[in-house]
């Protein structure tokens, strides 16, 4: 099926995880540490499971470092409770969270849902699939977006969020409908996924010619992907 890393250091539990991964037909892959991990990191890894806690190089740093050349899917494995990791793996572009202890179910379906935005993208190779708007355009088969003919990394999280939003300019999104199209899953209270990809999404996409913003914030509703003129 795919290729999974699972970077963590505590051995009982990839021990566990590598058995119930590999029964589910995924092919798996072990480090204890970030710095492991960055050295297996290859063009055939379709997802990582990213602890946090790690000696040598934890998993904060190693998401940081993956970002600086690949934009491979990410699934941050935390601690319960410790929700500044959470924020700083968002940011620094990890796909999505999960609380440790979690279900073997709770962990499939989070995968999967990862799998599949990544495989829609890398499955959908026809270039006048491609969508645009005003100045952006979005090539789902070659992972990119140009703003005005220049490049704009994105992660298949962001691009999936921004092209579910440019598809629906001047329609409020509840964030609700955005979690279960961008991220398969419902929103859970406190939940704070889709704030952060929105926030990536902010800070990547040049600002207007004509000044507007781009992604309008309308509190207790939703998002907005503002129209033209």
């Amino acid at each position: 099926m795919a290729n999974i890393l699972l970077v963590d250091d505590d051995n009982e539990l990839t021990a566990l995880l590598n058995d119930i991964l590999q029964l589910e037909g995924f092919t798996v892959r072990v480090a204890h540490n970030g710095e492991q991990g960055l050295l297996m990191v290859d063009e055939d890894t379709d997802l990582i499971l990213l602890d946090v806690m790690m000696p040598v190089m934890n998993g904060i740093n190693m998401l940081r470092k993956l970002r600086e050349t690949s934009s491979t899917p990410v699934l941050m494995l935390t601690a319960k409770g410790e929700e500044i990791d959470r924020v700083l793996g968002l940011e620094l572009g990890a796909d999505d969270y999960l609380p440790k202890p979690f279900s073997d179910r709770e962990l499939l379906a989070r995968m999967r849902a990862i799998l599949r935005r990544s495989r829609m993208v890398q499955d959908n190779q026809n270039e006048s699939d491609c969508v645009s708007y005003l100045d952006l355009t979005i090539y789902p088969g070659r992972q990119e977006v140009t703003c005005n003919g220049e490049l704009i990394e994105m992660t298949a999280t962001e691009l999936a969020l921004l092209s579910h939003l440019i598809r629906h300019p001047g329609t409020v999104v509840t964030k609700q409908d955005l979690s279960l199209e961008v991220l398969g899953k419902r929103l859970a209270p406190f939940d704070r996924a889709i704030d952060m990809h929105v926030s990536n999404l902010r800070k990547k996409l040049p600002a207007r010619e004509d000044g507007k913003p781009r992604i309008k914030t309308l509190r207790g509703k939703g998002y907005l992907f503002v129209e033209a003129g």
